[in-house]
């Protein structure tokens, strides 16, 4: 009689409904849609200051953005920085079976911080900015954290 192998692995108790997806990919899917609503912001507050002529050209002599346009179009900027370090820690995190309860920890940080940051930066509270953001770089280290 051959011997059985028996898998010693923890066994995940988290119930999955098919279809469903883990924590930290739903996060990285609305992170996308967050990411996308800032880009139509800055859009829309830099078609008012500058005009849509102006937008719809090739923008060489576009003025500098002030205001509203200017802090949701750095928000935007900066949001786009940090999507590419969330979406590669996430993919990586998933791709290697290592999303545990710390990593949808770090998303869920990643996801409110960067939403409390477009907002409060959008609205120019420049501290607040600041620990909002240190709050989304808490949730990318946890995930880190996991990987290394």
């Amino acid at each position: 009689m051959a011997a059985t192998k028996v898998d010693c692995r923890p066994v995940s108790m988290e119930v999955k409904m098919p279809g469903e997806i883990p924590t930290e990919l739903g996060l990285l899917v609305w992170t996308v849609i967050l990411c996308i609503v800032q880009m139509l912001i800055a859009v829309v507050a830099t078609q008012m200051q500058v005009g849509l002529p102006v937008l719809a050209g090739n923008r060489e002599n576009m003025t500098e953005q002030t205001g509203l346009a200017g802090r949701a179009t750095r928000a935007h900027r900066n949001m786009l920085e940090n999507l590419a370090l969330f979406a590669a820690l996430v993919l990586v995190a998933h791709t290697t079976n290592h999303l545990n309860p710390m990593t949808a920890l770090g998303a869920q940080l990643f996801f409110w911080g960067r939403l409390a940051y477009a907002i409060v930066y959008v609205a120019g509270i420049p501290w607040i900015r600041t620990g909002t953001w240190a709050v989304s770089m808490v949730g990318l280290v946890l995930i880190l954290l996991q990987l290394v």
